[in-house]
Parts: C-alpha cells; sequence; structure tokens
C-alpha cells in the first residue's frame, strides 16, 4: 500500500518539514526541531496537521441508544455543541479505540486514530442496532490543531466567532477566513488550543491563513514528534503503545470516562469486575539519573522485570527522561523506585503523579 499524502503535503515540504510514514500518510515529524516546536506550544502556539485521523458520521432515530452501547462514556449527557472524550470496549473489556465524540443538532460526529480507522469501521457497522446510518467522511475532511496559550489570539483575528465563548468541550460550527469549518476547543497538549475540521479542499487554505496570523505572535508548525512529547508530559495515552486490546480503561487510568452506572453497553460485565479486581495500573515514572526509557524497554524491581515501558521519551520541559508503563498494583504508590534496562543500562527511576508537567494553559 502506498502512502497517502495530507492536502498539506505540499505546504510541509516547503516548510522544510521531515516526512515519515504514520498510519499510511506522509506526515512531518518535525521541521525546526522537536525541542523547539515543543517549547513554542507550551509559550506561544504551533500548528498540527492532524488530517489523518478517521471522522465517521452516526446518524438515524437510533444513533443514540446505538452510541450508548458501543461507547463507554455517557452520551446523554452531551448537548449539541458538546465533546467528550470516550472508548470502545470490546466484550471482554479491552479497548477497541479511544475517541471523541461530537454531538451536532441531527448526527455525531466520532473521531478515531488513524491506524484504526478500517478496524473502527468494521467493528461499528457489525454492531448496528436499529435505524442507524455510518459514514466514513475521513477522506472528505482535513483537521488542524492550533495548540498553545495564544491560540486563541492568533485564531480570533480570522473568525466573527467569539472563541473565547467556547468552553473546553465544545464547538461551535462556523467559519475561518469564509471556509465553513467546526472549531473545537479540544487537543492532545495540555494548552488551551483548538482543533479545526473542515472539508479536505479548504484545509490548506485555512492552514496557510492561520501561519499568516500567527507569523509575528511566535506561532510555529509543529510535527508528530513534538505531539507525542508533549502528550507524554499530560500521560494522554496513545493506541498502540499505552493502551490497546489486552488493556482496560480501568488499569489505563480511564477510569473517569468509564460511566459503569449507565445501562448496558460492550464490556460492561468486564470492566465491572476489572475495578473490583485491578491487579496492574499504568503508571508514570521519571528518570533518577540522565536517561532516556523508550518503548519496550524491561522495568526491574529485585532483579526481576516487573513491567516495561509503553511509552517513554526527554521531556523538553522538564529537562528529565519520562515514561509510562504498567505496573503490579502494589508498585504504582509514589515514590516507589524502579530500575530501566535501557539496552543493557540498568537506570534508575521513580514512580510519580501524574501528569508530568502541570503549568499548562489548559483551563484559560
Amino acid at each position: 500500500m502506498s502512502e497517502r499524502k495530507t492536502p498539506l503535503y505540499d505546504q510541509h515540504m516547503a516548510l522544510g518539514g521531515n516526512m515519515v510514514n504514520f498510519g499510511g500518510y506522509l506526515l512531518p515529524t518535525q521541521y525546526s526541531g522537536i525541542k523547539q516546536e515543543h517549547n513554542a506550544v507550551r509559550t506561544v502556539a504551533g500548528l498540527f496537521d492532524v488530517s489523518h485521523m478517521g471522522e465517521f458520521f452516526i446518524s438515524g432515530q437510533d444513533a443514540q441508544i446505538f452510541l450508548e452501547k458501543v461507547t463507554i462514556n455517557d452520551i446523554s449527557s452531551l448537548s449539541n455543541g458538546q465533546a467528550q472524550y470516550s472508548a470502545m470496549c470490546y466484550k471482554n473489556g479491552g479497548i477497541v479505540d479511544d475517541l471523541l465524540v461530537y454531538k451536532r443538532e441531527h448526527d455525531f460526529m466520532l473521531v478515531v486514530n488513524a491506524t484504526n480507522i478500517e478496524k473502527d469501521l468494521n467493528w461499528l457497522q457489525s454492531q448496528v442496532i436499529g435505524d442507524v446510518k455510518i459514514e466514513n467522511k475521513s477522506n472528505d475532511i482535513g483537521l488542524l490543531a492550533l495548540q498553545g496559550p495564544r491560540s486563541r489570539d492568533i485564531l480570533q483575528t480570522l473568525t466573527d466567532t467569539f472563541l473565547i465563548n467556547i468552553q473546553y468541550y465544545n464547538f461551535v460550527e462556523g467559519n475561518l477566513g469564509g471556509n465553513k469549518c467546526i472549531i473545537s476547543r479540544t487537543g492532545y497538549t495540555g494548552e488551551l488550543g483548538f482543533e479545526i475540521y473542515a472539508d479536505s479542499d479548504k484545509i490548506s487554505g485555512i492552514w496557510d491563513g492561520i501561519m499568516a496570523a500567527g507569523k509575528d505572535k511566535g506561532l510555529m508548525p509543529a510535527g508528530l514528534g513534538c505531539r507525542d512529547t508533549l502528550r507524554m508530559e499530560m500521560k494522554y495515552v496513545l493506541y498502540g503503545n499505552d493502551i490497546d486490546e489486552t488493556t482496560t480503561p480501568i488499569e489505563a487510568g480511564l477510569g473517569w470516562i468509564t460511566r459503569l452506572g449507565k445501562d448496558d453497553f460492550i464490556g460492561k460485565d468486564a470492566l465491572l469486575k476489572a475495578k473490583s479486581n485491578v491487579t496492574r495500573r499504568l503508571v508514570c515514572l521519571i528518570m533518577s539519573e540522565r536517561a532516556i526509557p523508550r518503548k519496550g524497554c524491561p522495568i526491574i524491581v529485585d532483579n526481576n522485570i516487573v513491567g516495561e515501558i509503553t511509552s517513554g521519551t526527554m521531556s523538553p520541559s522538564l529537562d528529565e527522561g519520562i515514561g509510562m508503563g504498567y505496573l503490579k498494583e502494589e508498585l504504582t504508590n509514589s515514590g516507589t523506585e524502579l530500575i530501566v534496562d535501557i539496552r543493557g543500562r540498568l537506570k534508575a527511576s521513580t514512580v510519580i503523579k501524574p501528569p508530568f508537567y502541570r503549568k499548562g494553559s489548559l483551563i484559560d
């Protein structure tokens, strides 16, 4: 299967993007450098192309009933113009995918991980009950993420919508520079930010408009590399690393989106059992010495391997190595000392309470 290009491929190349294959798409890992882009998002703003993400539209008389069945959060709590973070689980409690659910006036929009689009679509279609229509518009929609403490100031110059009125996990259907779009107060960085959905043939114009509006304010284009370091500093999980079909939301720290009190949904019985008998949890650990933990590195206690790193990096904000991994319940307390085997070098680390980074502008 050949690599696909997002509508912003030419912009990435013109900006010197270091392109890699991610989820079948050619996307930039970085432009000027991961650390520089990371710091721009933490202090000013960065603009990401995340057009590889999948968008499904769910409509029909039974759409809400269907979504209550296949997702673990409470769909009934949503009003028009609200979004929620959720997940879908198999009957055994393993995670199909984590996703965003948007409630619009006449339908719902699901935003799923790029690597799971086909799997998620097939799974959803296999669970359909009643009057439900599922449309995959992933190829028709482009998605940008403008993230950082000055993101609202930059975006406001392009729209008549009063962005300060959009609360966290709310969205409006408006326009940017005359282009119809969805402006959503969501993100994956821990900073104030917006995600912008528009037709694929309009998204490059919106990108150019935002970059021009932020040129004198310190806005930088940002790649997948710093998207990963930013999300890790917040302990935001990544499907395929920190969560997958072998993990449950309970042990992954997603109990806060798992509404076990709602009517039956796929995986509920397994998750009730998992909650009553938690044997492991996803923890954050910080290196006690100069070292960078990477995915797959063994975690050791008393010369025994007790887990492995699921995600790890050098935190640009903290200038320390950080990682995540699943550990037995008795090893998950803050202050627990561990050893990480980094390619044969045994390095000390300590379990800490998440998140790693606590100075974000998320709720500004």
